[in-house]
């Protein structure tokens, strides 16, 4: 491989693949043109070839790596050796263990999503993120929905691009193991509704508490956004509205947090003997 790299070496910053990945990380409506999207660290890029993304290149910084992920099937030709220098400009973060990728963006639609449901016919669990911006809490949610095994996660009237680096990096990688389709409200709850899939809305009023809600059965948990709560198009599609007790002061539960205890409600009662 080091042959390979040395021909491959970058160390001009002003290097054409240099501003390629710097816009990339910087401007979603270039990731959009381009289907292309930065990938940082070893977990991350592991992840992302482990679950089928085709990759465009890959940056190793020598200096900084300290452990070579499974590149195999990637052409020599797109794998670059950088200088510090070099991927100090193209990180987006600055601990990222000295590799980073280009990846090609995968769209999931809710027809393909519909497809999978019929050729595995066990009860989805379904997660529903409406509006919510912060690629923080997307992240995390990313994560929970891998931990307790969702079907898929549904981001509703998306406020930021699946292939945000934040969100990326919040997701430890959750981006490339689910299956996530972003699409309008209006056309989630009706493939929900065609499914046959229980819509439950975490809401505070007019609500009940969770733990009496049947989440065993086909169901969609749906969540808003962290400012304005759900929506009421999704309230009045709700089969049941439910809420998490909080005893304190203070009215809401971070979106992230609340999405982690009602996954987990879902999967207790879908594993209990």
């Amino acid at each position: 491989m080091s042959n390979n790299l040395s021909q491959n070496r970058i160390t001009s910053l002003q290097n054409p693949k240099v501003k390629e990945v710097v816009l990339l990380q910087e401007k979603a409506r270039e990731r959009e043109r381009t289907g292309l999207f930065p990938v940082e660290g070893t977990r991350e890029v592991s992840a992302c070839i482990a679950n089928g993304f085709g990759i465009d290149s890959v940056f190793l910084c020598d200096e900084i790596l300290q452990t070579y992920p499974d590149l195999e099937g990637i052409s020599p030709e797109r794998i670059f050796s950088v200088t510090p220098q070099v991927y100090e400009k193209i990180a987006y973060r600055s601990s990222t263990e000295g590799i980073l990728a280009l990846a090609k963006a995968r769209h999931t639609t809710l027809e393909d999503l519909g497809k999978m449901l019929k050729d595995n016919p066990q009860n989805p669990l379904i997660l529903v993120a409406e509006a919510v911006e912060k690629p923080g809490n997307l992240g995390a949610i990313l994560r929970t929905a891998d931990a307790v095994g969702a079907t898929a996660v549904i981001f509703a009237n998306p406020r930021t691009d699946l292939y945000n680096p934040n969100l990326i990096r919040a997701s430890l990688g959750g981006v490339f193991t689910q299956t996530i389709v972003c699409c309008k409200s209006e056309d989630a709850i009706a493939f929900l509704k065609a499914h046959d899939i229980k819509i439950y809305t975490a809401q505070l009023q007019d609500s009940v508490p969770y733990y009496g809600t049947n989440m065993a059965e086909a169901c969609a948990i749906a969540l808003g956004s962290e400012a304005d709560g759900i929506s009421d198009i999704w309230r009045k599609a709700s089969d049941r509205k439910i809420m998490i007790p909080m005893l304190g002061r203070l009215d809401s539960l971070n979106v992230s947090v609340s999405a982690a205890i009602l996954c987990y409600e879902a999967l207790r009662q879908r594993t209990a003997k």
